[in-house]
C-alpha cells in the first residue's frame, strides 16, 4: 500500500483554501488538468482523463471504443472482479480467457476464444507483471479487435521501453490505497486516439461541462458522473512526481531477491515478459503442496487464496445475474457462455502453485537481502532419490 505524507497533505491546502474543489468553472488551470496534462506527458499517450475509480476509468473505455449489446469482450480469468464486470456496464459480455505462467493472459488460449462477437480484448497486467503485448497486439490486429490495457495494478510500468496503458488503444490506471500511485480513489483513461478520449470525457461526465471545439464531430450522448475533484488532483500531482523511484525502488528489491531465490528443486522463478523492467516476483512450484507451506512464510502469498481476483469467486458473474431481469447481457449474447471450471483448469492449477512474494520497497536494502537470504532457507529441501528395485538389483 502507497502511503501518503506531507507533500500530499501540503498540496491539498490549495484546493480547500480556494473554496472550489470542482475540477470545472475556474479560471485557472486546475490540479486535474495539471495532472491529465503531466500524466499523458509522462506516459507516452497524447491524451489522459482522470476519472472517479480505476472501474469507472475501464467503463468509460469501453463506452468510447462503442462496445455494446451482443459483444464479447475478452477477459482473463484471473483479475480484479471489476475487470469482469466492465463489459456488463455498457451491455456486452465478458468471455474468460485462460492465464499462463506469467500471471497474464495466455495469447494462445485468447486466440482460441475468438468468435464473430468478439468486439475487445482487456488484457492485464496484474500485480506489475506485464502482458505480452508484441503477441497480444498481433493477434487483435489479425482479428480486427480493439485492446485496451488495464494497468491498474501496474502504474508507470514499462514493457519493452514503453508504459503500459498506452500500448493499446487505450488503457486505464487505477489510483486506489493498494496501486502504485494513491488517492485512496482515482482512475485514468489513457488514449492517442483523439476519437476515443472525446468520446470517454463525454461518457464520464454527463453535464458535458468540458465540451468545445475540440470534439472530432462527435455528437453528444448520455453519459453519467464519473469526474475527479481538484483534492484528488492534487494529491496525484504528488504522487506522479514519486512513481519512478517507487518502481526503481521494487526492481533493486527485485534483484535482490532473484538472486536468493533462483530455481532449483521443486520450484522456478516465474516467467516475465520483459525481465530486463522487472519489479514483480513469484515463484512457480511443481507441487501444490509446496506452494501451501512456502505461503505460511511472511511476505509470501498464493494468488489462489485471494478470492478478490479468482473468477470462482466472482458470484454474480457467474451467476449471470442483472439487477433487473430486462438489464441482463447475458440475454442478448449470440450464444451461452460457459464459465465452468473444466475450461479454466489451466488457470487454476497455476495459481494453486504459485507463490508471490513481498518486495518491501519502504524495507533498508539491507533488509531485504536479509529477508530473502530467510525465505531461501525455507523453500523446499531436494527430494532424496526414490531406490526402485531395479536399483538394488543392479547394485548387486
Amino acid at each position: 500500500m502507497r502511503r501518503l505524507g506531507l507533500e500530499e497533505w501540503f498540496a491539498m491546502a490549495g484546493p480547500i483554501a480556494s473554496g472550489n474543489l470542482l475540477r470545472y468553472g475556474q479560471s485557472k488551470i486546475t490540479q486535474v488538468e495539471r495532472f491529465e496534462a503531466d500524466l499523458a506527458r509522462k506516459m507516452g499517450a497524447t491524451h489522459a482523463l482522470t476519472t472517479t475509480n480505476g472501474t469507472s476509468a475501464l467503463i468509460s473505455a469501453l463506452a468510447a471504443a462503442k462496445i455494446g449489446p451482443g459483444d464479447e469482450v475478452l477477459v482473463p480469468a484471473y483479475t480484479w472482479i471489476a475487470t469482469a464486470i466492465t463489459p456488463l456496464a455498457v451491455g456486452a459480455v465478458p468471455v474468460l480467457v485462460n492465464i499462463d505462467e506469467s500471471l497474464t493472459v495466455n495469447p494462445q488460449d485468447l486466440e482460441r476464444q475468438i468468435t464473430p462477437q468478439t468486439k475487445a480484448v482487456i488484457v492485464v497486467h496484474m500485480g506489475n507483471a506485464v502482458c505480452d503485448m508484441d503477441t497480444v497486439m498481433a493477434i487483435a490486429r489479425k482479428h480486427q479487435l480493439l485492446v485496451i490495457e488495464d494497468a491498474a495494478q501496474a502504474v508507470g510500468v514499462r514493457y519493452k521501453g514503453r508504459r503500459v496503458g498506452t500500448i493499446g488503444d487505450a488503457g486505464i490506471f487505477s489510483f486506489n490505497a493498494y496501486k502504485n500511485m494513491n488517492s485512496a480513489e482515482g482512475g485514468a483513461v489513457l488514449t492517442s486516439d483523439q476519437q476515443l478520449f472525446v468520446r470517454a470525457r463525454m461518457y464520464h461526465d454527463c453535464g458535458d461541462f468540458n465540451r468545445g471545439a475540440d470534439t472530432f464531430n462527435e455528437p453528444a450522448f448520455i453519459g453519467f458522473n464519473f469526474k475527479a475533484n481538484e483534492l484528488q488532483g492534487a494529491i496525484l500531482n504528488v504522487q506522479l512526481r514519486k512513481l519512478d523511484p517507487y518502481l526503481d525502488q521494487l526492481r533493486r528489491r527485485r534483484a535482490i531477491i532473484a538472486s536468493a531465490l533462483k530455481s532449483g528443486n521443486g520450484f522456478r522463478i516465474t516467467p516475465h515478459n520483459d525481465p530486463a523492467d522487472a519489479c514483480s516476483f513469484s515463484l512457480l512450484f511443481e507441487r501444490e503442496e509446496d506452494a501451501k507451506t512456502f505461503a505460511t512464510n511472511r511476505g509470501v502469498s498464493r494468488p489462489y487464496d485471494n478470492s478478490k481476483h479468482l473468477f470462482t469467486n466472482w458470484d454474480s458473474v457467474l451467476s449471470k445475474r442483472a439487477f433487473h431481469p430486462r438489464m441482463n447481457p447475458y440475454d442478448w449474447a449470440a450464444r451461452p457462455i460457459d464459465y465452468s471450471l473444466e475450461r479454466y483448469a489451466p488457470t487454476l492449477d497455476i495459481l494453486a502453485r504459485t507463490c508471490k512474494i513481498e518486495l518491501g520497497a519502504r524495507w533498508p536494502l539491507p533488509v531485504v537481502w536479509a529477508y530473502a537470504q530467510w525465505l531461501a532457507k525455507r523453500l523446499p529441501a531436494p527430494s532424496a532419490p526414490q531406490v526402485t528395485k531395479e536399483d538394488v538389483a543392479l547394485a548387486a
